[in-house]
């Protein structure tokens, strides 16, 4: 079995993509399903399994993490308790987890990690879109649903850690959506252009290259009074939000 790995996932033109560690490989077909976009499930076999608060938190770190030191997914998850106490209920925890899921959590040295039969939704949603990207004989309704919005990550969970991870997904959604809409309007597909614009400025609405995307569509489609209107919103939201201007590059659009 390939052992989980931390890094990066391929550029896929120019894309900035998720950091972090990668499903695991399995010789064999998954049998359990992590979900972590729009909160936590796992399902093995098709059932649905019930876990405590603690034993989901466990299970979701080491999803996103890959392999981790004991020590430090103790001190992750018990970040207020002493050494000896926290790596007492990651072991009373992890026994927990396996006894209810046959085993998904193994122990490799000082490290612990998800076994291979563990399919993570998040990097099926990061490998479908990268794919999505990549593929020739793509269809543009296909597209937009493969880079499409999941969910958030966890979003009813307030531990610091899932901080970092959380950026690091909406800066990759941004990126794909966006890169879309280009593709989408080189190829003269203005309305799902326009789409996968409006789906990268609904994650950020302040982000101002994804209104620009929308006014060069416009412009791509000669809406020149469509282009204006989208450009008098950008900048009343910048103003309004930020205190700032667009940036010459949005500007020149309307020049």
């Amino acid at each position: 079995m390939q052992k989980p790995t931390t890094g990066t996932i391929p550029r896929q033109g120019g894309v900035t993509t998720l950091p972090g560690p990668r499903r695991l490989a399995a010789l064999e077909p998954p049998n359990a399903s992590l979900h972590v976009l729009g909160g936590f499930r796992l399902t093995i076999h098709g059932v649905n399994i019930e876990l405590a608060p603690i034993a989901q938190r466990l299970m979701a770190l080491l999803a996103l993490r890959g392999r981790t030191q004991r020590s430090r997914a103790a001190g992750t998850l018990w970040p207020e308790t002493d050494e000896a106490k926290a790596m007492a209920c990651l072991r009373t925890c992890m026994w927990r987890v396996n006894r209810v899921t046959g085993g998904l959590i193994i122990t490799a040295g000082s490290n612990v990690q998800l076994s291979s039969g563990v399919e993570v939704d998040i990097y099926r949603y990061i490998d479908d879109a990268a794919s999505s990207m990549r593929s020739t004989t793509r269809t543009p309704a296909t597209d937009l649903q493969a880079i499409g919005y999941e969910g958030e990550l966890l979003p009813d969970w307030g531990e610091q850690w899932l901080v970092t991870d959380r950026e690091r997904l909406r800066q990759l959604r941004l990126h794909l959506l966006e890169e879309e809409a280009q593709r989408q309007s080189r190829e003269g597909h203005f309305g799902l252009a326009l789409e996968a614009a409006f789906a990268a400025l609904s994650v950020d609405p302040l982000r101002e290259t994804a209104h620009r995307r929308i006014i060069e569509i416009h412009l791509a489609e000669g809406n020149i009074a469509e282009a204006r209107r989208a450009y008098r919103t950008c900048r009343q939201v910048l103003i309004d939000d930020l205190g700032v201007v667009p940036s010459d590059a949005t500007t020149g659009l309307m020049r």
